[in-house]
């Protein structure tokens, strides 16, 4: 048997074009591609702003099954995809989101595909690629140091010290810092307070970016954010310490959309990375905008599962964005579907047909919650070695009582060639106007009402319990005019509850809301659920123990 190389040894492989090449291709000239190296760019903003006229591509969103430790391959089907559907003759680009540097050091990894079906340069992409990231953290910081300091000379804005709703970011798992006191060491040093930190990725300000349309709108939307109460308990925004302006001088670069390449050198935007889980997890507004205008289609993920990833990428992303996508990838394997059976990770190499068909349970659940959309779906099942056929015909046997189709994809071992397939399916998804796409509620229905709806529709949950003063805080906010926010759970990617433990496809749960918070700049509301954490922390053996550099200078352990 051949081996089997890694994620980082086939990118490493990969013969790269120049990135103006790559724009080229999309008819974007030298003039408006600013390199970073030879193989990434940004586009600029003046030639992002000359495409509003043009017409809009196909729209493409893949999402997938709950997660689990199998590995389901989203990433990698996206890509994938966008490469198969350029193989068959389509101008295709795909649109991802950028990696976080603490999952990548914790547990998932990097978030720039597998095998052959990769974004290049993966290292770059998987690290600190254009610095975006950084920015983003700086922003945010700035933010945070401007409140303390505001505070400290004289606090003109009268901010309540006890109501302070901003914290501080970072781009890592750190638990250690979700709670702490901050100011300590006497009066140079500021009034003390507790306070705390989140990753980065679930910043308001990263939410922001990927919503933004343009720099203007980026600055209001900073502006807009609510640092803090007075003791009246009315809103300080962030513009009532004039921060907003260098805010915006921060992200200024961060703002234009990166170009990057597959292995098979088609053109892929990475950009913007807010968390599935905690954030409303899809790549930027203006990436997918703009690769609407130079593209006939145009394929994006949404993060973890399609009850976090894809309610929120139509709830929130496309609902603020005028989006209307033409169809709906649901990627599933035959081995999470045996783990959602019950199998444990150690025995999913042997064949286990009826494990297969209780977790598919998993799987249709996902199928119907998408087709509420008004959205036509495909079920992509991603390949493993260890398949067997009957356990791939369990699984398009099942879909096909649903109304769906599931295809066979191998697009890992085999580049665009082995998802073939799957692209003239979704060409003749998005290409028959079946898609009657709308939001699971109306922007007037009441804030709690709309948590609940998710919750039931969507989670097929059978109650939602929160305390008086969540309920209060709702109410209060319907009262200062934010009643018309989309709702942006913070919830487990691993179940369809709250329990991360709870895998297939539960019916009656009960969904703990723990706290609220209000993102006036991002323009939703985030509802913090269960035993969910805004900063996660790392498991026990971090995948930043196998990474290193070797004798040649390469990275190894980063996949």
């Amino acid at each position: 048997m051949a081996e089997v190389k890694s994620d980082i040894e086939i990118a490493r492989a990969a013969t790269k074009k120049p990135i103006l090449e790559i724009g080229a291709k999309l008819g974007i000239p030298p003039e408006h591609l600013l390199p970073y190296g030879h193989d990434k760019a940004k586009i600029s903003a003046d030639f992002i702003s000359q495409q509003k006229g043009r017409p809009d591509g196909r729209l493409i969103l893949v999402t997938a099954i709950n997660p689990t430790p199998a590995g389901e391959g989203k990433t990698t089907t996206t890509v994938g995809l966008g490469d198969g559907l350029n193989r068959i003759g389509k101008k295709a680009v795909v649109c991802i989101r950028e990696a976080s540097l603490g999952p990548c050091f914790g547990v998932k990894g990097g978030a720039a595909g597998g095998g052959y079906a990769q974004v290049v340069p993966m290292e770059d992409i998987n690290l600190h690629f254009t610095g975006d990231f950084h920015a983003i953290t700086s922003a945010h910081n700035l933010l945070s140091a401007l409140i303390d300091n505001h505070i400290y000379w004289g606090n003109e804005q009268n901010i309540d010290i006890r109501r302070i709703a901003w914290r501080r970011v970072m781009d890592m798992n750190d638990r250690g810092l979700r709670h702490i006191v901050g100011s300590l060491g006497g009066v140079a040093n500021g009034f003390p307070r507790e306070t705390g930190f989140d990753i980065t990725v679930a910043s308001e300000v990263m939410a922001i970016l990927c919503l933004s349309t343009d720099l203007k709108d980026l600055e209001k939307r900073l502006g807009d954010i609510i640092i803090a109460y007075r003791r009246d308990k009315t809103p300080v925004f962030a513009r009532d310490i004039k921060a907003d302006g260098a805010m915006t001088v921060l992200l200024k670069d961060a703002m234009q959309p990166n170009i990057v390449q597959t292995l098979e050198n088609n053109p892929a935007f990475v950009h913007g990375g807010p968390f599935a889980n905690i954030a409303h997890g899809c790549n930027s507004v203006v990436a997918t905008t703009t690769a609407l205008k130079l593209a006939d289609y145009v394929v994006t993920e949404a993060g973890f599962g399609a009850d976090l990833g894809a309610e929120k990428f139509f709830d929130i992303k496309c609902r603020k964005a005028g989006l209307k996508p033409d169809a709906a990838v649901i990627v599933a394997t035959a081995r999470a579907m045996k783990m959602n059976g019950g199998v444990k990770k150690e025995d999913l190499g042997h064949e286990n047909i009826e494990a297969v068909k209780k977790g598919c349970a998993n799987l249709g659940r996902h199928v119907q919650n998408v087709k509420k959309f008004g959205v036509p779906v495909v079920v992509a099942i991603n390949h493993f070695t260890l398949d067997t056929e009957a356990e791939i015909r369990a699984i398009k046997d099942y879909v096909a009582t649903l109304g769906a189709e599931a295809i066979l994809c191998k697009h890992w071992a085999e580049g665009s060639a082995g998802i073939e397939d799957l692209a003239r399916k979704v060409v003749a998804l998005a290409e028959s106007g079946r898609s009657q796409f709308s939001p699971l509620y109306p922007d007037d229905m009441p804030l709690f009402h709309k948590i609940e709806t998710i919750a039931k529709d969507i989670y097929h949950a059978g109650e939602v319990i929160a305390d008086k003063a969540v309920r209060e805080q709702l109410h209060i906010w319907e009262a200062q005019g934010y009643g018309h926010l989309p709702i942006c759970m913070a919830k487990t990617q691993y179940s369809f509850s709250t329990d991360p433990n709870l895998r297939g496809a539960p019916t009656g749960h009960t969904v703990p809301i723990r706290e609220v918070r209000l993102s006036a700049g991002a323009g939703f509301i985030v509802v913090i659920t269960g035993e969910i954490m805004t900063m996660p922390g790392l498991p026990r053996v971090p995948s930043s123990e196998k990474i290193f550099l070797n004798a040649d200078g390469f990275i190894e352990g980063l996949f």
